[in-house]
């Protein structure tokens, strides 16, 4: 059967609490105040971090820092706090009936997302694979060479290269049109393919 703790025990941990309490209770509550409109809530914020560091007993004596701790213990009490106080507002249903916009209403680089697929077919191998991986998949050109056993100037070509394909064949086949800074103006598409 297992013994209470001895009265020396609680009375040893509850002094090392009670030394750090009146050494660093004032500047708790002033760090607490400042960080909370409310007095009453940093008061009472300073009420539960005391009761967490008598909780701690014996642990809260062998704190090579007590007052970080206490500090530590309130900064996570206010943001605990902030977190329960959030407002939320329920979602208006009507809200997420947003309609898909129209073809005519997407940006033109937009309307151009569902020929990607259909334009890296037409391309050669080589540069549809280094396409997909650097600028599709979000693979470095470094990670694109190591895979491929290039160097990563030859990556760096073989990309630079593809993407010129790419704008040729979009310019051709897709009739794209770009600005003068290199962004895409607009584009006749193409019919689907058939099955």
């Amino acid at each position: 059967m297992r013994q209470p703790p001895s009265s020396t025990r609680i009375g040893g941990a509850f002094a090392c609490v009670a030394a750090a309490w009146q050494a660093h209770e004032a500047e708790l509550l002033g760090f607490l105040r400042h960080q909370l409109p409310d007095g009453h809530a940093a008061e009472d914020l300073l009420q539960d971090v005391f009761v967490k560091a008598m909780r701690q007993g014996e642990g809260f004596c062998s704190l090579d820092n007590p007052r970080a701790w206490l500090f530590q213990v309130a900064r996570n009490a206010v943001i605990d706090r902030a977190r329960v106080g959030k407002v939320h507002l329920p979602l208006d249903e009507a809200a997420l009936d947003i309609p898909a916009p129209s073809p005519e209403a997407l940006a033109p680089v937009d309307a151009l997302a569902s020929c990607v697929a259909r334009v890296l077919a037409e391309l050669p191998p080589d540069d549809a694979a280094v396409l997909r991986a650097c600028d599709l998949e979000g693979r470095t050109q470094r990670e694109f060479a190591e895979q491929q056993g290039l160097s990563l100037p030859a990556a760096k070509s073989r990309l630079l290269r593809a993407r010129q394909r790419m704008r040729d064949q979009l310019s051709t086949a897709w009739q794209v049109r770009f600005d003068d800074d290199g962004s895409v103006s607009g584009h006749v598409p193409r019919p689907p393919v058939a099955d």
